[in-house]
């Protein structure tokens, strides 16, 4: 195929012939007004905490032109992470997306696989593409609805209809015009479980209210410093990350596995229990977590947070 005729619904089935739940394709162009005043709004109130590259490239967040000039297409894509285990009841556990490989080159890989294949069939030399997943000043959330997978949830999630919310999302900005999906609205409705779920009251009804300071998950993996005593109170057995406004959400009652290899869980993960991660050694975290996002946490972070929740369980077993 030409560079002029790249043909969507090749993209979409390629993307699934590699293993992603969902693909689809937006216009490139500047967010809407609505958006980048929220976006804007957030920055400018601090609500990205200790996060400061969040605040960083705001341009580039809000024009996909600024980050690859000459942008026509942005194809998203969603890679199911539903786990098909469960953590050890009555021990330390990790969010459930933290048990298999790093997301960020699982998601990737997929992604430059996608590309050379579209590269390979395209017969003009002038075709670009650039691949990213979480990593660069790209509101995905915002493209993955832009490009009709679902919407985005008063948790804040990419909420795909009859599937959830437990994806990886990553996107392939392109040269080339294409066919453009349609945004899907909200179906959420009156629904506020995941609100009424979340343990630090990090999200409200407003989209702009989301302080990640008090959410739990930016506690446990972004914060370098103490933990806020609201989430030393209510990390419970989770010490990395925090699944609850999912959990909770009534669409996940329709997820399915995911079958990903590289998402399913380490095996030594599953088999440590409390006392393990309470003597966990410099060396046995270098080796468990090769190739883990949970070294954003870095050693001292994770023994922190497990130091935290034992004496927290500890403390409430006394009482």
């Amino acid at each position: 195929m030409s560079l002029k005729h790249l043909n969507s619904n090749s993209i979409k089935a390629e993307a699934q012939n590699l293993g992603f739940f969902a693909c689809g394709i937006a216009k490139a162009e500047p967010v809407d007004p609505d958006t980048a005043q929220r976006v804007t709004h957030w920055v400018q109130t601090g609500n990205y905490a200790t996060m400061d590259y969040m605040a960083r490239n705001t341009d580039k967040r809000l024009n996909p032109d600024l980050l690859m000039p000459g942008v026509k297409s942005i194809v998203s894509v969603a890679l199911n992470y539903t786990p098909a285990f469960k953590p050890p009841a009555n021990q330390l556990q990790l969010s459930v997306y933290a048990y298999g490989k790093d997301y960020h080159k699982v998601v990737k890989d997929k992604l430059f696989e996608l590309a050379a294949l579209l590269k390979k069939n395209a017969s003009d030399e002038d075709l670009q593409i650039r691949v990213f997943c979480d990593t660069a000043p790209v509101l995905e959330r915002y493209w993955a609805w832009k490009a009709g997978l679902g919407w985005t949830g008063k948790n804040h999630q990419l909420i795909i209809p009859h599937a959830g919310s437990m994806f990886f999302l990553g996107e392939l900005f392109i040269n080339v015009e294409l066919n453009y999906d349609e945004p899907m609205p909200s179906r959420c409705g009156t629904c506020h479980a995941c609100i009424d779920a979340c343990p630090t009251g990090a999200i409200s009804e407003g989209q702009n209210e989301f302080k990640s300071e008090n959410c739990l998950s930016y506690q446990l993996i972004e914060n370098r410093g103490e933990l806020s005593e609201k989430a030393a109170n209510a990390m419970g057995e989770v010490f990395y990350g925090c699944d609850r406004c999912q959990k909770t959400c009534p669409w996940n009652r329709f997820a399915r596995p995911s079958k990903v290899s590289e998402l399913q869980p380490n095996p030594q993960l599953l088999n440590m229990t409390t006392a393990d991660w309470q003597h966990l050694t410099v060396e046995e975290y270098q080796q468990l977590f090769k190739g883990s996002a949970v070294k954003r946490a870095k050693y001292s972070g994770l023994m922190r947070n497990i130091t935290t929740a034992i004496n927290h369980k500890n403390h409430g077993e006394n009482n």
